[in-house]
């Protein structure tokens, strides 16, 4: 993905509240106010065809959209960052609501905003910096193609003019910056195309046609549900998985937008400020969601960067479902999918094709790995999942590459020295107990442990296997060099030093 310049450079001195205000909700109120409804336009369809998805009412996915989006402009930790009701979310929801109605819902919901702001409020945010670039990378291309094929339903029985308004869309939205960035060409495009589709009664699917959409102000609620320890094992498990989805597609999507605009962003504050909004939300009617990645590179793209812009796209979307609802349901979807396949288009990392052939064959295959496993599940966590723990493999396969055994002899005092090098745990042992000679006939055998660090229980075990075989074997045994950290984990779980070390011995 191209670097985007942001126009609001982190701060370097000690800002006053005043300058602070300015920087994250005012560095171009115009562009925020423009960039927030181009957003708020795309967020109409998404929202009702993710309530579709969970099985519930439109109103509760707008209704969603707009609180998330609304909260999280004012309290996140990524200024102009776009969050609303999301797929991700929307799919956990489905058999909840099967089994047990909409107020559960609104009551896992809830709890999956408690949850995300303990979350936050126990640091975790910190742990982004263990995701390694690799992942991050397949993580950004999975959703591009994601986006991409999400907006491919809207061409099944489609007639050519559908086809027509998504490349003559596509053409204002590449070709009008060309001549003028004033006005973010998305809007513009989005503008043209239903005035020309109301203008020529053009019969092509329209916003209304996606569903009903809401005519009254989200109402404060209590969820219908018993206050039972039954209803919290019922919920629990589905706030659990929401929560960490949430979280997780959240603050890499800030990481992404850290690494385009060349800024920083405060992980634990989004991660309070997404517990914040979801709990408020299952208050009013609406379901969880969590920080949009589509529609953050729209926001962006279109020129916004402040809190305003976040705030606005959700206020602006209240705004366009009830004051200007008869005009959104003439939108045209092939205007807005035009939108989505520039966002797909622009979030693709098309430089990591080329630097497949030059990048260490583990980091491809960790790429690669994620993009297949979200794609195919159509589940970021779990695609993120996969390439966190293929990264940390092939972590511990290289580390443990680099510990080595060297043998020395003694001639005088007819001793066997093994000296150790590098880290000792669970992927080296093999390699290190490989490194002995347990038949050979000498007394004295010594293992120096000056350059070596054991960091587990298996590191542990292999010491005490090879002490007991050499001493089976008739040698006396000597561990030196011990640092203070090897030493303490030695002291509290190896045997071989212990009373009854001969008995164990047998048992180990």
């Amino acid at each position: 993905m191209e670097m985007i310049q942001d126009s609001v450079a982190p701060a370097v001195r000690q800002e006053t509240p005043g300058q602070k205000l300015k920087r994250e909700w005012f560095p171009d109120v115009r562009a925020d106010l423009l960039s927030g409804a181009v957003v708020a336009l795309a967020l109409i369809p998404e929202a009702v065809a993710f309530s579709i998805i969970a099985g519930v009412d439109p109103k509760v996915g707008l209704y969603a959209s707009f609180i998330i989006a609304v909260l999280t402009g004012i309290f996140g930790g990524r200024t102009g960052m776009i969050s609303a009701a999301t797929a991700a979310m929307a799919v956990l929801f489905v058999t909840l609501v099967k089994q047990h109605g909409i107020e559960y819902l609104f009551a896992a919901t809830i709890l999956t905003g408690i949850l995300q702001f303990g979350i936050g409020a126990a640091g975790f945010g910190r742990f982004m910096r263990f995701v390694p670039r690799a992942v991050m990378v397949g993580f950004v291309n999975a959703l591009a193609i994601l986006i991409f094929l999400a907006q491919l339903p809207q061409f099944q029985n489609a007639n050519w003019m559908m086809y027509a308004m998504v490349a003559a869309s596509l053409g204002i939205i590449y070709g009008l910056p060309r001549i003028t960035k004033a006005v973010p060409s998305a809007l513009v495009a989005i503008i043209v195309m239903t005035i020309a589709a109301i203008a020529f009664k053009l019969p092509l699917r329209t916003v209304g046609d996606m569903g009903d959409l809401p005519k009254a102000l989200p109402l404060f609620a209590l969820p219908q549900v018993p206050l039972s320890l039954e209803t919290l094992q019922i919920i629990f498990p589905y706030s659990i998985a929401l929560a960490v989805v949430g979280v997780l597609e959240s603050l890499l999507t800030a990481s992404l937008l850290d690494d385009l605009t060349e800024t920083t962003s405060d992980k634990n504050r989004e991660c309070k400020a997404q517990g914040l909004a979801n709990f408020v939300t299952g208050f009013f009617g609406g379901m969880a969601g969590c920080a949009m990645i589509g529609q953050s590179v729209i926001n962006f793209r279109s020129g916004g960067r402040g809190r305003l812009s976040s705030f606005a796209a959700g206020a602006l979307l209240l705004f366009f479902i009830l004051v200007m609802g008869e005009w959104v349901r003439q939108i045209p979807m092939g205007a807005l999918v035009a939108v989505m396949f520039m966002v797909s288009i622009g979030t693709f990392d098309w430089a990591s094709f080329k630097s497949l052939q030059f990048h260490p064959r583990n980091e491809s295959v960790v790429m690669v790995a994620t993009v297949v496993a979200v794609v195919y599940t159509h589940n970021l966590a779990i695609g993120v999942g996969v390439g966190i723990v293929l990264s940390a493999l092939f972590f511990a396969r290289k580390v443990a590459k680099l510990s080595a055994v060297e043998s020395s002899f003694d001639e005088a005092t007819q001793t066997r020295t093994y000296t150790v090098y590098g880290q000792l745990f669970f992927v080296s042992t093999d390699e290190f107990l490989s490194a002995f000679n347990f038949d050979e006939r000498i007394e004295h055998v010594k293992i120096d442990l000056t350059h070596a660090h054991l960091w587990d229980s298996s590191a542990v075990a292999a010491i005490d296997k090879v002490v007991f075989r050499l001493r089976r074997s008739g040698h006396e045994v000597q561990l030196i060099g011990m640092n203070h950290a090897t030493a303490t984990i030695i002291d509290r779980l190896a045997l071989h030093d212990k009373e009854g070390a001969v008995e164990a011995a047998g048992s180990h």
